[in-house]
């Protein structure tokens, strides 16, 4: 059985918003869930993001028996290309007073022609954070092709830093920049920490996350090709009728798929 995720968003962002994660995190706990996703674009306030703040939500969070990921929309590497250091440090600021296992941001403009990685003044930030630091590929194509996540991988190798960070893998977020989601599983397997789950409707840039089907052949195969022992969370809606019970049911569902 795998360890589950609920992402806040699966609530709803209004929801979330209205009520706080807290409020939310008991919800997942009850539902089975090991952990609960934390997202930072989700707090009404700026004060809600605050340190003080984020100790006192992993405080309650850790008494539900949850473990915390910490997710932020900012991305690693600015649109040229270069390590945004102050978004990287805010990150893990965030992530330490919450108490998170994982801190994970956007890749950003890394390209398969950047030179370096930064890995070892990423490395250096690291030093006393205890979360585990992951980059996630998004819906655009900066930051969402495979090519970048691979010479990524491969420039971290070069500079001796092969395991500073790993990898978010978004099952439905290739889609967007048109990529296939079997062949960047097949292609980065060995660097995933974490796994979102969702199946993706619709075209073009009117695609929308849902539930993955129980017999999704996608899924089913992508799950196959990665890490079995890494979490797996739930970023696709739950019906707003029936929000605790969808979250009970999918996360049964996925711990065994």
């Amino acid at each position: 059985m795998s360890k589950v995720v609920i992402v806040a968003s699966a609530f709803g962002a209004g929801v979330i918003r209205r009520d706080g994660h807290e409020a939310w995190a008991e919800v997942a706990a009850r539902a089975g869930a090991a952990a609960f996703e934390v997202r930072r674009e989700l707090f009404a306030s700026e004060a809600q993001a605050g340190l003080p703040a984020l100790h006192a939500l992993g405080e309650a969070m850790g008494a539900y028996g949850m473990e915390s990921v910490f997710s932020t929309p900012a991305g690693l590497y600015g649109s040229s290309g270069a390590l945004d250091e102050a978004a990287l440090q805010q990150a893990l600021d965030e992530a330490d007073a919450l108490g998170a296992r994982l801190v994970k941001l956007q890749l950003g403009g890394f390209g398969q022609d950047a030179r370096a990685s930064g890995a070892a003044k990423i490395a250096a930030r690291l030093r006393g954070c205890s979360a585990r630091l992951v980059v996630e590929n998004g819906q655009l194509r900066e930051g969402g092709l495979v090519a970048q996540f691979a010479a990524l991988f491969e420039a971290l190798k070069r500079e001796g830093y092969a395991d500073v960070l790993g990898m978010t893998f978004d099952m439905g977020n290739w889609q967007w920049p048109g990529e296939a989601p079997l062949d960047a599983a097949r292609q980065l397997a060995g660097y995933v920490d974490y796994i979102h789950c969702k199946a993706v409707t619709g075209e073009g840039a009117r695609r929308f996350a849902v539930a993955p089907a129980a017999d999704d052949p996608l899924c089913a195969e992508v799950l196959r090709c990665l890490p079995r022992e890494v979490p797996r969370g739930i970023e696709f809606p739950f019906d707003p009728s029936r929000l605790a019970a969808d979250a009970a049911h999918y996360v049964a569902w996925l711990a065994a798929a």
